[in-house]
């Protein structure tokens, strides 16, 4: 869940929070990960290899794993602690996961019968987010299913009304939100959709709504 180029998970404490972070902030966490386990088992074989972007904690990896045995995974993240953290979560589950230290550009050639990238690509500035998801798209195997979801809010009138919601919901200071506004790179529906577009992406598919995030899965 850490980004490709700002890396804010290299505070120690932090990092040792980290596991009960996102289900406190994001809406509907754990299901949204199962949608996604979901949502690459339609497409990825019994035996698949699955790139995981953001892979740092391991939370997701911890749930892919368990709902397709047979998978195997290359996680990828530039916070060693963030991995260290990510063996932690695994447990037994940690031999069927090689974990890279890097960014999306230093991951496996693949090819990948799936990949996600959950809750990272608001960290990243609008360039290397493009570049981000060609890199995505240029390893995976044609037809292959990507799921991502991050924060995504309309470039609108509303838009301070979403991040006063999500503040509520977060427990977030109202304060903050403005920083976090500021800070990240949070597009519309629409450009995100677009820009999955441009790098490849087809058949897009919104299967996750959660106040100011937004996912999506898509076919390389």
């Amino acid at each position: 869940m850490t980004s490709d180029r700002q890396n804010p998970f290299s505070d120690p404490q932090l990092v040792a929070r980290y596991a009960d972070s996102p289900p406190r902030v994001v809406p509907g966490f754990e299901s949204m990960q199962r949608m996604t386990a979901l949502l690459l088992a339609e497409r990825v074989p019994a035996d698949g290899r699955v790139l995981v972007i953001g892979a740092g904690g391991g939370l997701e990896l911890k749930t892919f794993a368990q709902h397709c045995p047979g998978w195997t995974f290359d996680g990828v993240d530039p916070s060693a602690a963030m991995l260290q953290l990510a063996r932690q979560t695994l447990g037994s589950l940690a031999p069927r996961v090689t974990l890279h230290q890097g960014y999306t550009a230093n991951a496996p050639e693949g090819p990948f019968d799936g990949a996600t990238c959950l809750l990272t690509l608001h960290f990243l500035p609008l360039e290397e987010r493009r570049r981000t998801l060609a890199e995505i798209h240029r390893r995976l195997k044609p037809g292959a299913p990507v799921v991502v979801a991050h924060l995504c809010i309309a470039q609108d009138d509303a838009r301070a009304v979403w991040l006063s919601r999500y503040s509520a919901y977060a427990g977030i200071d109202p304060n903050q939100t403005a920083v976090i506004d500021s800070q990240l790179t949070i597009l519309s529906p629409e450009q995100d959709e677009a820009m999955l577009r441009e790098a490849g992406f087809s058949r897009l598919s919104l299967f996750y709504a959660g106040f100011t995030f937004r996912g999506w899965v898509g076919y390389a």
